[in-house]
């Protein structure tokens, strides 16, 4: 089981449980997509990116829910892996 779904299960219980976890996996997504694939785009390609993104987060929400698997768990540890390589990569460029 994962952790972040029981929590949310006990807290908001099970009536919204699909678009709470809709909504966190979303931000989540859009924060790694930001930390380590964004290139500078025109205004129209930027949003065709992040609603590509906000369906495949749909999908990536059905695993979270139905099959229980720990995608927020996973994308936690993908933003601080990215961050951390962010954070060093600026800091190497400043020397």
């Amino acid at each position: 089981m994962s952790f972040m779904h029981e929590f949310i299960l006990d807290t908001f219980g099970v009536e919204n449980i699909f678009w709470i976890f809709y909504v966190i996996n979303l931000v989540l997504s859009a924060i790694a997509y930001k930390l380590g694939f964004a290139k500078k785009l025109p205004m129209a390609k930027n949003i065709i990116v992040y609603i590509l993104l906000m369906i495949g987060v749909f999908v990536l929400t059905i695993f979270s829910t139905v099959m229980r698997m720990p995608t927020v768990e996973c994308l936690v540890v993908i933003i601080m892996v990215l961050g951390i390589y962010r954070l060093r990569l600026h800091n190497e460029r400043k020397e």
